[in-house]
């Protein structure tokens, strides 16, 4: 209601934060993409991240959004914070719906993108974005209960963990002596496996997921014991 576009703002946001990394990070910073097209590269970064930010964003402030809620009706608490990770995928599936558009365009029609079966991972990527997101956010928001201001740090962390994930550059692209503080974010192997299956791109290995998968699944097991 009262919008001038609507829905289509699930378009507009994806294509220009991706023109806008084509541009700095592309044309100015000149950062390597691995030989595929700057416009796919960026789209496969901004499409994955921007569901896992906004899902970690809106579960971290779970109670104060919904207090007058929580105050008149007892329900499982647990189910305002899922239903916010599993809504947002509403959202991320018309934006990947975007993505596989120029996915297919390139791969078809330019015959520069050579996708591969670990494209049938993607569930799994999307399970672990989400329980990643959903035990991060469970813990903020416990604790934004009580130090309210802490949602300040938590959007500008927000900010500065997307430069530490390869939503705009490639894990190989990092020299070694630095790569292992990005390897240790669970969201790197996400990342290289997403672009790995549907570019071809990159030096992904699968013995990363597992490591991922324990690192997610032990915070929201962390998440869900502070949120109780």
């Amino acid at each position: 209601k009262q919008t001038i576009l609507g829905p289509i703002w699930f378009f507009v946001q994806p294509i220009l934060t991706t023109l806008m990394y084509v541009l700095l990070f592309g044309q100015i910073a000149k950062l390597p993409t691995g030989g595929v097209p700057q416009i796919a590269f960026y789209l496969s970064g901004v499409t994955i991240w921007n569901y896992f930010s906004e899902a970690l964003t809106k579960t971290s402030t779970v109670f104060k959004d919904n207090a007058a809620v929580m105050g008149k009706v007892y329900f499982p608490r647990l189910i305002m914070p899922l239903s916010i990770v599993v809504s947002g995928l509403m959202k991320f599936a018309i934006q990947f719906g975007l993505f596989i558009v120029i996915i297919l365009y390139y791969a078809i029609i330019k015959k520069e993108i050579q996708p591969n079966w670990w494209v049938i991972a993607t569930p799994l990527l999307i399970v672990l974005m989400a329980s990643f997101s959903l035990g991060l956010g469970m813990i903020f928001s416990s604790l934004t209960t009580k130090y309210k201001d802490l949602v300040f740090l938590l959007t500008f962390g927000i900010q500065l963990f997307m430069y530490a994930t390869p939503v705009v550059f490639m894990t190989e692209s990092i020299p070694n002596e630095y790569k292992w503080i990005i390897e240790l974010n669970p969201l790197t192997s996400i990342f290289d496996c997403f672009r790995y299956g549907y570019l071809g791109i990159g030096e992904f290995q699968a013995s990363s997921l597992v490591y991922s998968s324990i690192v997610t699944f032990s915070i929201l097991a962390l998440g869900i014991v502070i949120f109780n």
